[in-house]
């Protein structure tokens, strides 16, 4: 065993950490498994390799650094070569005035503290790292390809980026398992004149990242046309795709969609989890009286129910928790979607295809002669669907669907549009649900937050209702944006006595909504509002959901106290 090791030892030894028993343990792991006793005390989970790598700070006098709290300039990897890099376990952070701050596994070994001043030819201030993070950022600068390989001679040159594997295959293969980690839904591959941008919509917004070099570009893309089984000699038009990978045992699909730009393809993936678990009801995180209505109105035995918002807003997961909430032997469902996102357990579902004429409206058609109880519609995007389904609703049908409007009142102008009779609409329409999705603040960097008083003014909030609103400042674990994850906010539109006579008399909009406030109607910022309150969100997040509502009712602030 090294110095460094038997100084650790018994550093973990004194502080209590592992104990006599744990090294006996180890030592007959190590026996059968041929690894050092250290690695055998991480392996038996007799203690983290972060709580090594802080015992060895202390022990040797060195900070020790947690990568995640750190953007770390991932082209230093241009000024090590990789095999020294992975062989002494050792990663420049940060170079300032000439000094180099070293994350190192082991900054005892001063042999490896010389080989890094000799490489970088400048002075080395070593910092203590998890063993685990230095190797995965080290994997993660080479395995990019940012800023190619340095010989040994401390020149640029053309090696392999890679131990054994194709500098290309690797660099795409990070980007794929770096957007499912970040849990990016899409990952934007954008040729420039002279750079290659790497982007990641995270939580709805987009978030450059350090990609590879430019010169990988033309060979990523000819690497996503292989896995998609695309036409790797067609450079000029679109092409669209599909290919699975297996992330720490999980299927990932993705969707590729490749369009020509003037500097090269331009690849765009979307990012798909089959086995990402169905929502329930609680976990949607609905206001508790839309919650309640939700779980009511889902259970009646006729009538249909729309969910309405953007692309992206959440609406499918709304829809599949309702499924989840009602799926039981005696109810046959039958789902019609474009495309079947996740596996549902009894229920039927239908995928749409538009080349062989399966469409929403002769889908919705066919399975009305199944015997469904409960049917799910993707979306309702023309007159034939919309009247089907309404019809399917006043006979003796449970029918869920969607609609793209701004808020739940805006969907009886939806209808309207399609040709749908006022009898029709009043007769077969539950409630309609409206929703947004808006970031969340991120746990790890949260802090209070203090708004400008234009922005409560706008949102109709005083400085003493302030309490509780919190803002990330920042952090590796939500790429420094504040915000990490995302949640819903609601509101809900029920059919009352008061909305169906309006909508007997063509009503405005605007008196719809009145009709619908005596019932109990709320607009969604107020739901937003409030979580901003609990410290979920932020009350910018809510702004950007009121600017879409007083965009669409031309009203004044709400001047709503959630």
């Amino acid at each position: 065993m090294r110095d460094s090791s038997q100084l650790l030892l018994r550093s973990l030894l004194a502080d209590g950490i592992v104990t006599e028993r744990d090294v006996k343990r180890a030592q007959e792991h190590a026996a059968s498994a041929s690894c050092s006793l250290l690695d055998s005390l991480v392996a038996i989970r007799a203690v983290t390799t972060r709580a090594m790598a802080i015992s060895l700070a202390k022990t040797c006098e060195y900070p020790f650094v947690d990568l995640t709290n750190y953007d770390v300039e991932l082209g230093h990897a241009s000024r090590l070569p990789r095999a020294q890099a992975e062989r002494l376990g050792v990663f420049p952070l940060f170079i300032v005035e000439n000094v180099a701050t070293v994350a190192m596994i082991d900054p005892l070994n001063l042999q490896a503290i010389d080989l890094v001043r000799q490489h970088l030819r400048m002075e080395v201030d070593p910092v203590v790292g998890d063993v685990e993070q230095v190797r995965s950022l080290i994997a993660r600068a080479y395995n990019l390809g940012i800023g190619g390989e340095v010989s040994d001679a401390g020149q640029t040159g053309d090696r392999d980026l890679t131990t054994g594997e194709e500098p290309v295959v690797a660099a795409t293969h990070q980007i794929l398992v770096l957007g499912v980690q970040s849990g990016a839904s899409d990952i934007h591959i954008n040729p420039d004149e002279h750079e290659l941008h790497l982007r990641y919509r995270v939580d709805g917004v987009l978030v450059k990242q350090q990609g590879p070099s430019k010169a990988l570009h033309a060979g990523i893309v000819q690497r996503l046309k292989v896995m998609a089984k695309l036409d790797l000699t067609q450079t000029r038009k679109p092409q669209d795709g599909k290919f699975r990978i297996f992330h720490e045992g999980q299927p990932v699909d993705f969707r590729l969609s490749l369009v020509p730009t003037i500097h090269g393809e331009n690849a765009v993936l979307r990012v798909q989890r089959p086995s990402v678990r169905i929502t329930g009801l609680p976990d949607l995180q609905m206001p508790r009286e839309i919650q309640h209505a939700y779980g009511d109105l889902i259970r009646q035995p006729h009538g249909i129910i729309l969910v309405t918002g953007p692309t992206g807003s959440g609406k499918t997961t709304t829809l599949y928790a309702a499924l989840a909430a009602v799926n039981s032997p005696d109810r046959n469902i039958i789902t019609i979607e474009d495309p079947v996102e996740l596996r549902l357990p009894m229920v039927r579902q239908i995928q749409v295809n538009a080349e062989i004429g399966l469409t929403f409206g002769t889908a919705l058609r066919a399975i009305l002669r199944q015997d469904p109880d409960v049917v799910l519609v993707g979306e309702i995007r023309d007159q034939e669907t919309a009247k089907i389904a309404l019809q399917a609703a006043m006979t003796g049908h449970l029918v869920l669907s969607t609609l793209h409007t701004n808020d739940s009142v805006g969907s009886i102008s939806r209808l309207r549009d399609f040709d749908v009779p006022a009898f029709s609409i009043n007769q077969g329409l539950l409630a309609a649900l409206a929703q947004r999705l808006v970031r969340r603040v991120c746990e790890k960097c949260a802090g209070p937050d203090t708004p400008s008083p234009a922005l409560l003014s706008s949102l109709g909030l005083r400085p003493e209702e302030t309490a509780g609103l919190r803002r990330g400042a920042g952090c590796n674990a939500c790429l420094n944006t504040g915000y990490r994850g995302r949640v819903g906010v609601f509101e809900m539109m029920r059919m009352t006595i008061d909305v169906q006579r309006c909508i007997e008399q063509n009503a405005s909009l605007a008196e719809i909504r009145e009709a619908a406030g005596r019932g109990g109607y709320r607009p969604m910022v107020a739901d937003g509002i409030a979580k901003a309150r609990r410290g979920m969100t932020t009350l910018e997040e809510v702004a950007k959901v009121n600017a879409v509502h007083l965009g669409d009712c031309g009203e004044a602030p709400l001047g709503i106290a959630a």
